[in-house]
């Protein structure tokens, strides 16, 4: 079964499952997550923990060994299995089917990896895979839903920030999650053990470096939304960070290329989501796709 990182606690309240995968890109989301599934298998006695990075040169018998040494007194066990990729070869899908196959009650495998694209999450083996185990999809906070996720954060952690002093957080810490609790512990230390502290901006200014992250991703889906203030940001941010110029213009002309066949038939008078589904644009994306293929005309994309 597949649900959202916010359905994680509900679901661990249901039945124990042999198997949880967490994928996604969120580096603190997916860490919190396996977390609670860790928690969640102390409280039931797996005591015993094990802990495998697959790579390309990992040897799956190391795995089929250790859920295969059952006996009387064995203690319970969970097995990590932390995919470097997230493709998996023959012989992991084998042996990740075999252990479902064998609805072992003495071991529970955790596997963390890379987002899982639609074509993988379709397949008939990982199909196989979901019915008898529980996904976990971890999604990026959108840039609209950041201000919430980091004042909810701040109020946890007894700050209540002033909204001067929000924005310029989420200025200083753009996206990146892991960084924004790093500077959340700082500001921790400011409010001492059991007080709260209410945060303004010349404190955030104090305290908290700038640990913006910035991709090309990001710079083409802020110029896709039209978004021109945003776009010279994440641009400036590039360039400080030494990105290779040519690695900005391949991602933009083929963004272009792909956007035109959109465009025409847009303009053909095709509705906008029947040309999204069947570009099979990526839900996370939809946004920024449709506000371009809307904006944007045939002969401006042969200009650029």
């Amino acid at each position: 079964m597949k649900i959202k990182v916010e359905q994680l606690a509900r679901s661990l309240k249901a039945e124990m499952q042999p198997l949880y995968w967490i994928t996604g890109d969120e580096p603190l989301l997916i860490q919190e997550s396996a977390d609670q599934v860790r928690k969640h298998c102390r409280l039931h006695d797996f005591s015993e923990r094990e802990l495998y990075t697959v790579d390309r040169s990992f040897n799956w018998e190391q795995f089929r060994q250790s859920t295969g040494n059952l006996s009387l007194f064995a203690e319970r066990k969970l097995i990590e299995l932390r995919l470097q990729s997230a493709k998996l070869d023959d012989a992991g899908k084998l042996a990740l089917a075999d252990f479902l196959e064998e609805e072992q009650t003495d071991n529970v495998v955790l596997v963390t990896s890379p987002k899982l694209e639609s074509s993988a999450l379709s397949t008939k083996w990982f199909k196989s895979i979901e019915a008898r185990s529980l996904v976990v999809q971890v999604w990026p906070v959108k840039r609209d839903e950041l201000p919430g996720w980091l004042e909810r954060r701040l109020v946890q952690a007894g700050i209540h920030p002033k909204p001067d002093a929000l924005q310029l957080l989420i200025d200083r810490i753009e996206g990146n999650l892991l960084a924004a609790m790093q500077e959340i512990e700082k500001l921790k230390l400011l409010a001492g053990c059991d007080e709260t502290i209410s945060l303004d901006a010349q404190t955030v200014m104090q305290v908290v470096a700038d640990s913006s992250r910035y991709n090309v991703y990001q710079l083409v889906d802020s110029a896709l939304l039209g978004d021109l203030a945003r776009t010279q940001k994440v641009l400036n941010g590039l360039q400080t960070e030494g990105l290779f110029p040519l690695l900005v213009l391949g991602a933009i002309t083929r963004e272009l290329r792909t956007l035109l066949p959109m465009i025409e038939k847009r303009e053909s008078g095709q509705p906008v989501n029947a040309i999204l589904q069947s570009h099979r644009v990526w839900f996370n994306r939809k946004q920024a796709v449709s506000a371009a293929i809307t904006r944007l005309r045939k002969p401006l994309l042969w200009e650029l």
